[in-house]
């Protein structure tokens, strides 16, 4: 199987996709002579012709407007986002109109708004948010967030095939420091399901995205302690995997929610919630939260590094829990 980086998994899901279907169609900022700000799109104007991978216009709110139009009559439009900042502009459209289509006249809107999310790479207030708590509390939508190229692969598939709107944030930190073998045959990740990406007994941390990997570098200090730390990857936030949710907080008796978007309102206190509402008697501790923040990204290296949450901060945080 050959090895695959992050950022070359969301490009075949999307080419495998585009074969296979030929509703399917790309449109965006710079998507398809430029091929892509980050290079995702490179290649597929040649291959499919400019009716399926169109340069638009630097306008959000158009870009989704046309998406969701050319859904209602049949096609599969991924629509991308130059940065994922930028989906404030398209906000509307997504929350009042997408989003909603299904509950006012039964009809689904099969769109997926994707983009390059958060933090680490030094891209400032405007380059470098994490805005899936914008869309948290929006009935209708789906939201995704892979932190492996297995997941990005497969839940750009399944958000394509999807009847109704996904939300699709790729971690730009991601995009060619992670790699993976990945299979030769057709495979889809569900959208909804959390996976395990690592045992343990005396204490859970509960996250997504980028930092899934901050949890296990942590967790790999904390097991020299003899503290043995499980990590769990939500993979989707909306609709959260509630039994992988409440069957980790079970098991171990402690938990850590982490997450890159800022910490008031951040998705991590419904995650929270759910806990303290359905396994609290469970628990031997306080639920722990560790997110960066209430303020912008900051442009500044140091400055960036204080604001997202570091593996250390996860380690003398979880010994505190440990301890408890």
């Amino acid at each position: 199987m050959p090895v695959t980086t992050y950022i070359d998994a969301i490009k075949e899901g999307i080419w495998e996709e585009m074969e296979k279907d030929e509703r399917v169609f790309i449109l965006g900022e710079d998507v398809g002579i430029y091929g892509g700000a980050f290079k995702v799109t490179k290649g597929m104007l040649d291959k499919f012709g400019p009716m399926r991978v169109i340069d638009t216009p630097i306008s959000e709110s158009a870009i989704v407007g046309a998406a969701i139009g050319a859904a209602l009559v049949g096609m599969r439009p991924v629509a991308e986002m130059q940065f994922i900042d930028f989906i404030s502009c398209a906000f509307d459209q997504i929350v009042n109109f997408a989003a909603k289509c299904r509950y006012r006249w039964g009809a689904g809107v099969p769109i997926v708004v994707r983009g390059p999310s958060g933090g680490g790479v030094h891209g400032g207030p405007f380059h470098s948010q994490n805005p899936e708590a914008y869309f948290f509390n929006v009935p209708g939508l789906k939201i995704v967030c892979p932190s492996t190229a297995y997941d990005a692969k497969g839940l750009i598939k399944a958000a394509i095939r999807d009847p109704d709107p996904v939300l699709y944030f790729e971690h730009k930190f991601l995009y060619r420091r992670i790699k993976e073998d990945l299979p030769t045959e057709d495979f889809v990740v569900p959208i909804g399901k959390a996976a395990i990406r690592r045992q343990g007994e005396d204490l859970s941390i509960i996250t997504y995205g980028a930092m899934v990997y901050k949890a296990l570098e942590a967790a790999e200090a904390l097991a020299g302690m003899g503290i043995d730390v499980e990590v769990l990857d939500l993979r989707s936030i909306l609709p959260l995997d509630e039994e992988a949710i409440l069957a980790t907080a079970k098991k171990t008796s402690k938990v850590i929610v982490l997450h890159e978007a800022t910490l008031t309102g951040g998705p991590g206190g419904e995650v929270v919630a759910r806990i303290a509402e359905k396994a609290f008697e469970y628990l031997d501790g306080p639920i722990v939260r560790i997110a960066p923040p209430d303020t912008p990204v900051p442009y500044s290296p140091p400055l960036e590094e204080a604001f997202l949450p570091q593996t250390m901060d996860i380690v003398e945080k979880a010994k505190k829990l440990a301890a408890y």
